[in-house]
């Protein structure tokens, strides 16, 4: 029988033992962190803006950031996860189209920018390579803005316009609900319709304006005939900002091999979603899953067209090991782990982000002399009672719709059926 001190000595010596071997900083994520003081994490999706919405119908007065703990983003995560630049998704649900779409949209380019003004030591709008780069320098959080979903732009270029002049620089073409002009991606499980094969040709006139303004298209929520037509069709690259790979976990959200192989000729990028749905097809996951995806779209795509695109405060359910913005430095030490180069880790963190956008700008100087496009979309197309004809050569339409018509009837006949 051991005695009882020896008892005690040996797991005082044990605890020692665990402690120390904790405190030894694991090499890689000594060499995660180095790295991603040279180069700038950009994460291609965060749905903060959206928690705003919900938790504080955006009154920024009544949260702060650097205390608020019930969301996967707050400051001191952000500091802990290196967080170099961040694209906030301006998303408003599929229920607002035909009404209030663009108001709310509006309203969370709005929040966006008041995140900034009020955490000035935090975040950087940025609307630019280069202000990434500028922010990064500064030990700041490059803010940038995607709005998540053709409908919030109600089919009008003008809007879509207003949106750039905002900051805005990427387009989720889709949501979760086919627009006017293009379809969205559930039309690949059958459970929605195809209404357009894809774009309609106004869906092709967005895109050329998108490439005329230096707007990213973002081809998540899309299917992949609208993937197949706007790769094509587009003049720069484009970008998936949190989808995964679809070898990997055959969910309809994530990319196919050969569109992969499509966005690599391209030179655009897929930033890996974190959301255990799309990680493992099923309610968990794992870092070393998430790791998966980034070395199957490295296999065969090229390390070129990789990136993050976390999803954080979008979804509900993330894998063990990135439950939160401060763990990803986590699995930049896992790629390294995996044999990454230094190289390829820089550029999956921020290098690949920096040349598409750098590059859609080109295209933008390249396009200065177009002029904008301004053929709206047919009235036939966008016609709903919420909507008016103004300016369409529809006659009497703006003026009374035919809900309104009979809505007005009914009630004259009640008027004189009670006299």
């Amino acid at each position: 029988m051991v005695s009882k001190d020896f008892a005690t000595v040996f797991f005082v010596i044990l605890c020692m033992k665990c402690f120390m071997t904790s405190a030894q900083e694991d090499p890689y994520l000594t060499r995660a962190h180095k790295l991603m003081s040279e180069t700038p994490l950009i994460d291609g999706h965060n749905d903060l803006p959206w928690q705003m919405r919900k938790q504080f119908n955006n009154q920024l007065s009544k949260v702060d950031l650097n205390t608020f703990n019930e969301t996967h983003t707050n400051i001191p995560k952000i500091k802990a996860g290196r967080l170099g630049a961040q694209f906030w998704s301006a998303y408003v649900p599929c229920d607002t189209q035909y009404k209030d779409a663009v108001r709310q949209t509006f309203e969370q380019i709005d929040v966006i920018h008041r995140m900034c003004q009020k955490y000035p030591d935090t975040f950087m709008f940025a609307s630019s390579s280069q202000d990434i780069m500028d922010a990064f320098r500064q030990n700041k959080t490059a803010s940038l803005i995607g709005v998540e979903g053709g409908h919030s732009i109600d089919s009008s270029l003008g809007t879509l316009r207003t949106m750039y002049q905002l900051g805005v620089r990427y387009l989720t073409l889709t949501h979760s609900c086919n627009t006017p002009w293009v379809d969205n991606w559930r039309v690949d499980t059958g459970s929605e319709p195809s209404q357009h094969n894809g774009l309609s040709p106004f869906g092709e006139q967005v895109i050329q304006e998108l490439n005329r303004l230096g707007m990213l298209v973002d081809l998540a929520h899309v299917p992949v005939k609208v993937m197949e037509q706007v790769l094509e069709l587009s003049k720069a690259p484009v970008i998936f900002s949190h989808s995964s790979a679809y070898a990997i976990c055959k969910h309809k959200r994530n990319v196919p091999d050969n569109i992969l192989l499509k966005v690599k000729e391209k030179k655009g990028i897929v930033m890996v979603n974190f959301y255990n749905d799309y990680v493992t097809c099923s309610h968990t996951a794992a870092l070393s899953d998430v790791a998966n995806h980034f070395d199957h779209i490295k296999k065969i795509g090229g390390p070129e067209i990789v990136g993050f695109g976390g999803d954080y405060d979008g979804v509900t359910r993330l894998p063990h090991g990135l439950e939160d913005v401060s763990k990803v430095p986590n699995l930049v030490a896992e790629l390294l782990r995996r044999n990454w180069t230094d190289a390829e880790v820089k550029a999956a963190l921020g290098g690949n982000l920096l040349r598409v956008l750098q590059e859609a700008e080109k295209v933008r100087d390249s396009l200065k002399s177009t002029y904008p496009d301004d053929a709206p979309i047919p009235y036939e197309q966008v016609e709903n009672p919420c909507r008016t004809s103004y300016g369409y050569d529809v006659p009497n339409q703006a003026a009374v719709h035919p809900l309104t018509a009979a809505t007005l009837l009914l009630t004259v006949s009640l008027i004189f059926a009670q006299k």
